[in-house]
Protein backbone atom coordinates (compact mmCIF):
# COMPACT_ATOMS: atom_id res chain seq x y z
CA UNK A 1 0.00 0.00 0.00
CA UNK A 2 1.56 3.15 -0.63
CA UNK A 3 1.37 6.55 0.90
CA UNK A 4 -0.69 9.16 -0.35
CA UNK A 5 0.45 11.87 -1.98
CA UNK A 6 -0.35 15.47 -1.54
CA UNK A 7 -0.17 16.67 -5.02
CA UNK A 8 -0.92 20.09 -5.78
CA UNK A 9 -4.60 21.43 -6.34
CA UNK A 10 -6.52 24.91 -6.75
CA UNK A 11 -8.02 24.53 -3.33
CA UNK A 12 -4.63 22.81 -1.47
CA UNK A 13 -1.88 24.80 -3.24
CA UNK A 14 -0.87 27.21 -0.24
CA UNK A 15 -0.84 23.92 2.35
CA UNK A 16 1.50 21.72 -0.55
CA UNK A 17 3.42 24.74 -0.97
CA UNK A 18 3.91 25.42 2.64
CA UNK A 19 4.07 21.73 3.22
CA UNK A 20 7.41 21.68 1.15
CA UNK A 21 9.57 23.53 3.07
CA UNK A 22 12.47 21.48 5.16
CA UNK A 23 12.29 20.98 8.98
CA UNK A 24 15.52 22.82 10.13
CA UNK A 25 15.36 26.13 8.44
CA UNK A 26 15.69 29.44 10.29
CA UNK A 27 11.90 29.68 12.18
CA UNK A 28 11.77 33.42 11.39
CA UNK A 29 12.38 32.33 7.57
CA UNK A 30 9.34 29.65 7.80
CA UNK A 31 7.24 32.09 9.44
CA UNK A 32 7.58 34.98 7.19
CA UNK A 33 7.31 32.18 3.91
CA UNK A 34 4.27 30.51 5.50
CA UNK A 35 2.40 33.90 5.32
CA UNK A 36 3.68 35.03 1.84
CA UNK A 37 2.43 32.10 0.44
CA UNK A 38 -0.50 32.16 2.19
CA UNK A 39 -1.70 35.56 1.35
CA UNK A 40 0.00 35.25 -2.42
CA UNK A 41 -2.31 32.66 -2.95
CA UNK A 42 -5.28 34.04 -1.62
CA UNK A 43 -4.61 37.05 -3.54
CA UNK A 44 -4.85 35.07 -6.97
CA UNK A 45 -7.83 33.09 -6.01
CA UNK A 46 -9.52 36.69 -4.52
CA UNK A 47 -9.33 38.30 -8.36
CA UNK A 48 -9.17 34.89 -10.30
CA UNK A 49 -5.61 36.00 -11.61
CA UNK A 50 -5.67 35.60 -15.61
CA UNK A 51 -2.88 34.05 -17.08
CA UNK A 52 -1.98 37.21 -19.16
CA UNK A 53 -2.42 39.01 -15.79
CA UNK A 54 0.48 37.43 -14.58
CA UNK A 55 2.72 37.28 -17.34
CA UNK A 56 2.23 40.90 -17.63
CA UNK A 57 3.05 41.19 -13.86
CA UNK A 58 6.46 39.20 -14.50
CA UNK A 59 7.15 41.28 -17.17
CA UNK A 60 6.52 44.42 -14.84
CA UNK A 61 9.27 43.37 -12.50
CA UNK A 62 11.31 42.24 -14.98
CA UNK A 63 11.36 46.31 -15.98
CA UNK A 64 11.46 46.95 -12.14
CA UNK A 65 14.64 45.63 -11.74
CA UNK A 66 16.12 46.64 -15.37
CA UNK A 67 15.37 50.58 -13.83
CA UNK A 68 17.71 49.64 -11.13
CA UNK A 69 21.68 50.78 -10.37
CA UNK A 70 24.12 52.73 -8.13
CA UNK A 71 21.91 55.64 -8.35
CA UNK A 72 18.10 54.77 -8.86
CA UNK A 73 16.04 51.58 -7.37
CA UNK A 74 12.75 51.56 -8.67
CA UNK A 75 11.96 48.47 -6.30
CA UNK A 76 12.11 51.06 -3.07
CA UNK A 77 10.65 53.54 -4.91
CA UNK A 78 7.70 50.85 -6.11
CA UNK A 79 7.45 49.90 -2.45
CA UNK A 80 7.27 53.60 -1.35
CA UNK A 81 3.83 54.33 -3.84
CA UNK A 82 2.33 51.43 -2.22
CA UNK A 83 2.69 52.32 0.88
CA UNK A 84 4.99 49.51 2.18
CA UNK A 85 7.95 51.55 3.11
CA UNK A 86 5.60 53.75 5.02
CA UNK A 87 3.91 50.56 7.01
CA UNK A 88 7.65 48.89 7.66
CA UNK A 89 8.66 51.98 9.12
CA UNK A 90 5.37 52.25 11.34
CA UNK A 91 5.87 48.99 12.87
CA UNK A 92 9.44 49.03 13.49
CA UNK A 93 9.03 52.90 14.69
CA UNK A 94 6.02 52.42 17.49
CA UNK A 95 6.68 55.81 19.45
CA UNK A 96 4.33 57.23 22.72
CA UNK A 97 2.61 59.97 22.33
CA UNK A 98 4.52 63.00 22.02
CA UNK A 99 7.41 61.52 20.40
CA UNK A 100 8.78 62.83 17.30
CA UNK A 101 7.01 60.33 14.40
CA UNK A 102 9.27 58.69 11.96
CA UNK A 103 8.55 58.92 8.30
CA UNK A 104 10.43 57.61 4.93
CA UNK A 105 14.33 57.63 4.76
CA UNK A 106 13.90 58.77 1.21
CA UNK A 107 16.69 57.87 -1.85
CA UNK A 108 18.32 60.75 -1.55
CA UNK A 109 20.23 60.88 1.81
CA UNK A 110 24.11 61.35 1.48
CA UNK A 111 26.41 60.81 4.36
CA UNK A 112 29.14 62.70 5.23
CA UNK A 113 27.29 65.55 4.59
CA UNK A 114 29.95 69.03 5.86
CA UNK A 115 29.16 69.87 9.93
CA UNK A 116 28.50 73.36 9.88
CA UNK A 117 28.21 75.90 13.12
CA UNK A 118 24.56 76.75 14.14
CA UNK A 119 23.12 79.75 11.84
CA UNK A 120 24.84 78.43 8.88
CA UNK A 121 23.29 78.76 5.31
CA UNK A 122 23.26 75.74 3.66
CA UNK A 123 21.86 76.94 0.54
CA UNK A 124 25.21 76.71 -2.31
CA UNK A 125 23.44 77.85 -5.36
CA UNK A 126 21.48 80.82 -4.53
CA UNK A 127 18.43 79.59 -5.88
CA UNK A 128 14.97 80.11 -3.76
CA UNK A 129 13.16 81.99 -1.15
CA UNK A 130 15.21 82.00 2.26
CA UNK A 131 14.50 80.07 5.42
CA UNK A 132 15.40 80.20 8.63
CA UNK A 133 14.81 76.66 10.32
CA UNK A 134 14.89 76.66 14.30
CA UNK A 135 13.89 74.26 17.22
CA UNK A 136 15.00 72.40 20.18
CA UNK A 137 15.58 68.90 20.42
CA UNK A 138 14.09 67.28 24.01
CA UNK A 139 13.78 64.36 25.72
CA UNK A 140 10.10 62.87 26.69
CA UNK A 141 10.84 65.12 29.91
CA UNK A 142 10.99 67.98 27.91
CA UNK A 143 14.78 68.19 29.26
CA UNK A 144 17.11 70.10 26.44
CA UNK A 145 19.38 67.54 24.70
CA UNK A 146 22.84 68.60 24.28
CA UNK A 147 25.33 66.96 21.54
CA UNK A 148 22.19 65.94 19.28
CA UNK A 149 23.35 65.69 16.12
CA UNK A 150 20.97 66.95 13.39
CA UNK A 151 21.54 65.93 9.80
CA UNK A 152 19.85 68.12 7.37
CA UNK A 153 19.33 68.01 3.30
CA UNK A 154 16.09 69.20 0.85
CA UNK A 155 15.68 69.79 -2.80
CA UNK A 156 16.76 72.88 -4.50
CA UNK A 157 13.81 75.33 -5.86
CA UNK A 158 13.96 73.61 -9.06
CA UNK A 159 13.12 70.51 -7.19
CA UNK A 160 15.73 68.39 -7.66
CA UNK A 161 18.59 67.37 -4.92
CA UNK A 162 21.73 67.67 -5.46
CA UNK A 163 22.92 64.33 -6.55
CA UNK A 164 20.35 64.08 -9.02
CA UNK A 165 22.57 67.45 -11.12
CA UNK A 166 26.45 66.34 -10.35
CA UNK A 167 28.13 69.05 -12.38
CA UNK A 168 24.94 71.33 -11.94
CA UNK A 169 24.32 72.09 -8.51
CA UNK A 170 27.38 72.36 -5.82
CA UNK A 171 28.22 69.45 -3.80
CA UNK A 172 26.50 69.51 -0.28
CA UNK A 173 24.31 72.32 -1.74
CA UNK A 174 21.24 71.97 0.74
CA UNK A 175 22.50 70.01 3.07
CA UNK A 176 24.31 70.06 6.23
CA UNK A 177 24.87 68.51 9.86
CA UNK A 178 24.11 70.64 13.27
CA UNK A 179 25.14 69.52 17.14
CA UNK A 180 23.20 71.22 19.34
CA UNK A 181 25.11 72.75 23.14
CA UNK A 182 23.26 72.74 26.27
CA UNK A 183 19.99 74.45 24.99
CA UNK A 184 19.06 71.75 22.55
CA UNK A 185 18.83 74.54 20.32
CA UNK A 186 19.06 73.85 16.89
CA UNK A 187 19.09 76.74 13.51
CA UNK A 188 20.38 76.70 10.18
CA UNK A 189 19.46 78.90 6.62
CA UNK A 190 18.34 76.86 4.08
CA UNK A 191 15.52 77.99 1.21
CA UNK A 192 11.43 76.91 1.48
CA UNK A 193 11.64 73.51 0.16
CA UNK A 194 9.39 73.26 -2.73
CA UNK A 195 7.47 70.13 -3.83
CA UNK A 196 8.31 67.84 -6.57
CA UNK A 197 7.78 64.87 -8.59
CA UNK A 198 8.89 61.06 -7.79
CA UNK A 199 10.80 59.57 -10.76
CA UNK A 200 8.29 58.46 -12.87
CA UNK A 201 9.87 57.49 -16.36
CA UNK A 202 10.23 53.79 -15.45
CA UNK A 203 7.30 50.98 -14.48
CA UNK A 204 6.25 52.87 -11.31
CA UNK A 205 5.01 56.32 -13.28
CA UNK A 206 3.62 53.97 -15.40
CA UNK A 207 1.57 52.11 -12.60
CA UNK A 208 0.72 55.15 -11.09
CA UNK A 209 -0.83 56.53 -14.14
CA UNK A 210 -2.82 53.21 -15.16
CA UNK A 211 -4.05 54.32 -11.58
CA UNK A 212 -4.68 57.48 -12.39
CA UNK A 213 -2.58 58.85 -9.67
CA UNK A 214 -0.48 61.64 -9.88
CA UNK A 215 3.87 61.27 -8.90
CA UNK A 216 3.98 64.36 -6.73
CA UNK A 217 5.50 64.77 -3.19
CA UNK A 218 4.63 67.95 -0.74
CA UNK A 219 7.49 70.36 0.02
CA UNK A 220 9.73 69.00 2.76
CA UNK A 221 13.03 69.37 4.66
CA UNK A 222 14.55 65.96 5.77
CA UNK A 223 15.71 65.39 9.28
CA UNK A 224 18.05 62.57 10.51
CA UNK A 225 18.09 63.53 14.59
CA UNK A 226 20.54 61.25 16.89
CA UNK A 227 21.72 61.11 19.97
CA UNK A 228 23.76 58.95 22.47
CA UNK A 229 21.05 56.68 24.18
CA UNK A 230 18.11 57.97 22.27
CA UNK A 231 16.31 56.79 19.52
CA UNK A 232 17.33 57.78 16.43
CA UNK A 233 14.28 60.13 13.96
CA UNK A 234 14.18 59.84 10.43
CA UNK A 235 11.94 62.06 9.33
CA UNK A 236 10.66 65.50 7.60
CA UNK A 237 8.93 68.55 8.47
CA UNK A 238 6.38 69.47 5.60
CA UNK A 239 5.31 72.51 4.30
CA UNK A 240 2.01 73.76 5.74
CA UNK A 241 -0.34 74.72 2.90
CA UNK A 242 1.52 73.06 0.48
CA UNK A 243 -1.18 71.39 -2.44
CA UNK A 244 -0.01 67.94 -2.08
CA UNK A 245 -0.01 67.15 1.60
CA UNK A 246 -3.63 64.80 1.61
CA UNK A 247 -2.09 63.03 -1.40
CA UNK A 248 1.49 62.36 -1.08
CA UNK A 249 2.71 59.87 -3.75
CA UNK A 250 4.52 58.23 -1.06
CA UNK A 251 2.10 58.51 1.58
CA UNK A 252 4.66 59.80 4.17
CA UNK A 253 2.91 63.16 5.56
CA UNK A 254 1.70 62.40 9.15
CA UNK A 255 -0.46 65.57 10.59
CA UNK A 256 2.32 65.91 13.55
CA UNK A 257 4.99 66.75 11.00
CA UNK A 258 3.84 69.51 9.48
CA UNK A 259 5.60 73.07 10.26
CA UNK A 260 4.03 76.18 10.19
CA UNK A 261 5.90 78.48 7.58
CA UNK A 262 5.89 82.05 8.55
CA UNK A 263 7.25 85.33 6.58
CA UNK A 264 9.77 86.54 8.52
CA UNK A 265 10.49 89.74 6.40
CA UNK A 266 10.09 90.79 2.65
CA UNK A 267 12.47 88.21 1.77
CA UNK A 268 12.66 85.13 4.06
CA UNK A 269 10.94 82.73 5.81
CA UNK A 270 11.12 80.87 9.10
CA UNK A 271 10.05 77.40 10.01
CA UNK A 272 10.11 76.37 14.22
CA UNK A 273 9.92 72.71 15.17
CA UNK A 274 10.96 70.70 18.36
CA UNK A 275 11.99 67.12 17.81
CA UNK A 276 11.06 64.89 21.01
CA UNK A 277 13.37 62.10 20.85
CA UNK A 278 12.94 58.85 23.22
CA UNK A 279 15.36 56.90 25.65
CA UNK A 280 16.62 53.62 23.80
CA UNK A 281 15.35 50.43 24.65
CA UNK A 282 18.51 48.19 25.90
CA UNK A 283 19.62 45.76 24.05
CA UNK A 284 18.02 42.07 24.85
Amino acid sequence: MTDTIDYFTEERSEEVVNASMGADISPRLAAVMTSLVKHLHAFAKDVELSQEEWAYAIDFLTRTGQMCDANRQEFILLSDVLGLSMLVDAINHRRPSGATENTVLGPFHVPGAPEYPMGTDISLDGKGESCLFTGQVRDSAGNPIEGARIDVWCDNADGYYDVQQPGIQPKWNNRGIFVTGADGAYSFRGIRPVSYPIPDDGPVGQMLGALGRHPNRPAHMHFIVSAPGHETIVTHTFVDGDQWLSSDAVFGVKSSLVATMEAADDTAWRSTFDFVITRAEPAS
